[in-house]
């Protein structure tokens, strides 16, 4: 045990010690069984990257509130990347989890790119799929689409290019890392992890899906293993539940519950050091799937600070817990196929045909429109807009049947009963406002699928896509899996008689009642393809609309201390002793954190003095323990606070912070500086 290690000892691993324990017990057990992957298993690597972009004066994403303006980090967002190779083809697929609220295909399309520059044809469009956990604690302004970059002010490219770094650094250490594996895949249940925010809505659905989901919810955990020489080296796990543990109200940039999911397995757990050059010895994802209508928040309450930060260790240790538990489980080994295919489909204008409408009749989608119920928000997470409610609201209610289905009976016929806030689809015509040609893919691995959905999936449209590939293929439904909030963006999908009921959800369906037979269609025909191992034509994708974003927001102009100090001087000085559970609070004169976001690096070390007198680092800016606050003060002052919490059993003795900063001239250049707080000791 490294001495690092040593010290990490937190309050959650007492908490999830013998979850910890049994996992760690059934990697033992598996120690006996041999790597067969150069037979007929497969080459797998993994990587892992800061993808941590603004943390101070942009709009954070997931709330869609303008006045969420990032004021500080709590934890850094990573990129998860696994490479899985079929040896005796040669065929692979790349699956990327990704510490945010979506992917845009902004980010999709110049990842692809970057890929295709450094490894040739190995990653493609056809083979990449990259996923969000959804936090809604992460920095936004990384869409190339209007809507999306309106709570921000618009594009942000420092945000944008440290998530697209962050995604091809961790790319290229699982490509560096590919080695014979087994990949083990298993299924648990975790409930009282999740509820149904929107049970109305859900209880339309015929018999056969609610059975399919009897409290419902969908409480399936899905791990798939990675194993060398009979010993687990990584995991990705599937679990659908929201990102919204932390609140609307938080400033602090957060992986919320999936990122301190896997933040503790690896690190407190597994004690990966995220800041070293090496190649962890563990990568532990945890990736979204059909997780529309499923919230963390067990009394359909908004979160509220600072109880946020509780909920989102204590779900995160909820999943955790399902995944570790399986690690000894026998599971199935998987063999055989690796491929994968996509198509780019245009939702606006889908003829869906008789036997996937249900009704025995033809039936289009439509341009994308907002139902007045987005907008006001999910209730049971944070709601959005005032004056609004999720059903019917009656005003809209009029505008829309006497003007705007009057005028398009098309529209009507493929959106009522919404109530239309906005007909969005025409604002596209003068500006890319929301997408409309979408990728879909669909993913094998051995007996695993992967249904790549670009939006937000309620837990029974994605049985129905679960059952329309695995009715194809001849797979059993538990092992199909939607990966939600893949490769692109395009809100919500419900199933038709959910989208009747327009709460948030359905109201979010932008593109109207029959989109998810739609991609139940498109579902059937990848998996057709996939099954016979024919060729699927993708389709034009969507559009580079890099050279059309807009920017709204100044950059820093110019960092001054305050009156009589440097930068990197102590404002506010700890106290000269401190206990076990106690909080450790110094404040500096300090720079705005966004002249370097220190990708890869960190704005804060807490060091402990060793015998020999130098300094050792135990904790930094991507550790739980630690918060990075930022605000301004005047016109150009920044006023930093780093607060430390204490773990239980630390090691006594003399501990000091530091503060890593970066100030602009007048003149543009951007200057590091240190700041040193004094000693003081932890008893």
């Amino acid at each position: 045990m490294s001495a690092r290690r040593s010290t990490q000892s937190r309050r959650t691993v007492m908490k999830a010690g013998a979850v910890g324990a049994l996992g760690l017990a059934g990697a033992v057990a598996l120690e006996g069984s041999p790597a067969t992957a150069a037979a007929d298993g497969y080459l797998v690597g993994r990587g892992i990257a800061d993808a941590t972009g603004e943390v101070a004066e942009v709009g954070m994403m997931g709330y869609g509130r303008i006045d969420q303006q990032a004021a500080g980090l709590h934890t850094r967002l990573r990129a998860r990347a696994f490479v899985v190779v079929a040896p005796r083809s040669d065929r692979r697929v790349l699956l990327v989890v990704v510490d945010c609220a979506m992917i845009f295909e902004s980010v999709r399309q110049k990842v692809v790119k970057r890929l295709v520059q450094k490894y040739g044809r190995l990653y493609h469009d056809g083979n990449v799929l990259i996923t969000a956990t959804h936090s809604h604690s992460g920095p936004g302004g990384y869409a190339h689409h209007l809507l999306y970059n309106l709570t921000t002010l618009g594009f942000h490219r420092k945000t944008f290019d440290a998530m697209v770094e962050g995604i091809v650094e961790a790319v290229r250490q699982a490509h560096d890392d590919t080695a014979p594996s087994d990949l083990v895949l298993s299924h648990g249940r975790l409930t009282g992890a999740s509820i149904n925010r929107s049970r109305a809505a859900f209880d339309r659905n015929p018999e056969a899906d609610r059975r399919h989901f009897p409290n419902a919810v969908d409480p399936q955990s899905t791990l798939l293993r990675i194993e060398r020489h009979g010993r687990p080296v990584g995991a990705v796990n599937w679990f659908p539940v929201h990102g919204t543990s932390m609140s609307g109200e938080n400033r602090l940039i957060s992986g919320d519950n999936k990122g301190f999911a896997a933040y503790h397995w690896e690190h407190e757990v597994h004690d990966v050091a995220y800041r070293s050059p090496d190649t962890p010895d563990f990568v532990a994802a945890f990736a979204q799937t059909n997780s529309g209508d499923m919230s963390p928040n067990l009394d359909l309450k908004p979160p509220t600070t600072p109880q946020d930060f509780a909920n989102t260790q204590a779900s995160g240790l909820r999943q955790y817990e399902a995944a570790a538990a399986q690690l000894h489980r026998p599971g199935t080994r998987l063999t055989g196929v690796v491929d994968s295919r996509l198509v780019y489909i245009d939702l606006s204008r889908m003829t869906v045909r008789p036997e996937f409408t249900g009704d025995g009749r033809v039936h289009r989608t439509s341009k994308p429109c907002i139902g007045a119920s987005m907008a006001a928000g999910s209730v049971e997470d944070g709601p959005a807009f005032p004056g609004l409610e999720e059903g019917e609201n009656s005003f809209w209610d009029t505008v829309s049947d006497s003007l705007i289905y009057e005028a398009s009976p098309d529209l009507e016929a493929a959106q009522s009963p919404k109530d239309i806030l906005a007909p969005i689809g025409e604002a596209n015509r003068l500006y890319p406002w929301v997408q409309e040609r979408v990728p879909v893919m669909l993913v094998r691995i051995g007996r695993l699928y992967l249904i790549g959905i670009p939006g937000e999936v309620t837990v029974c449209a994605g049985l129905r896509l679960r059952r329309t590939v695995a009715s194809v293929v001849g797979a059993e439904v538990e092992d199909v899996l939607v990966a939600g909030y893949a490769n692109a963006y395009f809100h919500y999908l419900t199933t038709p008689e959910e989208y009747d009921a327009q709460h948030y959800e359905g109201g979010s369906t932008l593109f109207g009642r029959w989109q998810l037979p739609a991609l139940q269609q498109t579902a059937h025909e990848l998996a057709v393809s996939l099954r016979d191992g024919t060729p699927l034509p993708m389709g034009p994708p969507s559009p580079d609309l890099s050279g059309e974003v807009l920017s709204m927001q100044l950059g820093v102009v110019v960092d001054v201390p305050q009156f009589f100090t440097s930068f990197g001087d102590i404002l506010v000085r700890p106290r000269e002793s401190y206990r076990a559970g106690e909080r450790v609070e110094v404040v500096f004169a300090g720079a705005h954190p966004s002249n370097d976001l220190r990708r890869g690096r960190t704005y804060l070390e807490v060091q402990r003095r060793e015998a020999t007198g130098t300094w050792r680092t135990v904790a930094d800016d991507g550790d739980w323990a630690t918060r990075f606050h930022w605000e301004r003060e005047g016109l150009a002052a920044s006023r930093v606070t780093i607060t430390w919490d204490i773990w239980r059993g630390i090691a006594p003795g003399l501990y000091r912070i530091v503060y890593h900063g970066d100030s602009k001239s007048v003149t543009g250049t951007v200057t590091p500086f240190d700041g040193t707080s004094p000693a003081f000791s932890v008893r």
